[in-house]
């Protein structure tokens, strides 16, 4: 969505690798204003054309697509694109409309580009798996493809909304991934989940400056309540950082 970073770049130079020096390799950057349920956070999020235009040219970028909402959305849309079920938990069930707005604006850029691949962040875990299911079950010709997450040293996932942060609150941010290594480790060596998720809590809970959005174990796949503690885990947190709301996430497994 713009104000592109080192996260962003390793997408781009990843499909740069996959598509070969034969292939074109698109990159949308578009601000979507349908995916936000705060127009304050719409407002305030970071934007940066030209340097995403750098970033994008240093990475072998071939297409940059960059339209306006005017381009994107007739003034009188009124059709809506909804997955009813991954996008009901975590983010989803915080951010009404949220994952309808990514649904129908990835919807669009795949009309409009038509591409073979599409490569996504795994930051946004729950993002991923909505469109693979948008794309499952709409029959959409696109393989998609889940990009690990990049890190500052200090832990913390690369984001847009980093920049945001006061220098008080970037000290305190790494602490999310500290606490999520710690409560993989615990899961994988037999701790029950709830433990697991209170362990997440009482860390990052008893800060001041933090105000915790969510902290769930989930099933990796299905994103609702584990029930089958062989299956592949997915330990997510949503938090506000003073007034900047960053999500992170790690994959577990017994």
């Amino acid at each position: 969505m713009g104000a592109l970073h080192e996260g962003h770049a390793s997408l781009l130079r990843q499909a740069r690798e996959l598509a070969g020096a034969s292939g074109c390799v698109v990159a949308s950057v578009f601000l979507n204003p349908v995916q936000f349920d705060n127009a304050g956070d719409l407002k305030s999020y970071p934007t940066n054309p030209q340097g995403d235009l750098q970033v994008c040219e240093h990475c072998g970028v071939d297409v940059v697509f960059m339209p306006t909402p005017d381009v994107m959305y007739a003034p009188d849309r009124s059709v809506v694109l909804e997955e009813t079920y991954l996008s009901s938990v975590l983010c989803g069930a915080r951010r009404p409309g949220h994952f309808a707005g990514v649904c129908l604006v990835v919807n669009k850029l795949f009309n409009l580009v038509q591409p073979t691949d599409a490569i996504f962040g795994k930051k946004d875990f729950q993002q991923l798996a909505v469109l693979r299911r948008m794309v499952r079950d709409l029959d959409i010709p696109v393989q998609l493809h889940g990009a690990e997450i990049v890190r500052e040293e200090d832990g913390l996932a690369l984001s847009s909304r980093n920049a945001l942060l006061t220098p008080e609150l970037r000290a305190l941010a790494p602490r999310i991934r500290k606490a999520l290594l710690v409560a993989k480790a615990d899961f994988e060596s037999g701790t029950d989940p709830e433990d697991v998720c209170r362990l997440v809590e009482s860390t990052l809970g008893t800060l001041p400056e933090v105000r915790l959005d969510y902290v769930s174990l989930v099933d990796a796949e299905t994103l609702h309540e584990l029930t089958d503690l062989r299956r592949p885990a997915l330990l997510a947190v949503a938090a506000f950082f003073g007034e900047v709301r960053l999500i992170d996430n790690i994959e577990m497994q017994r």
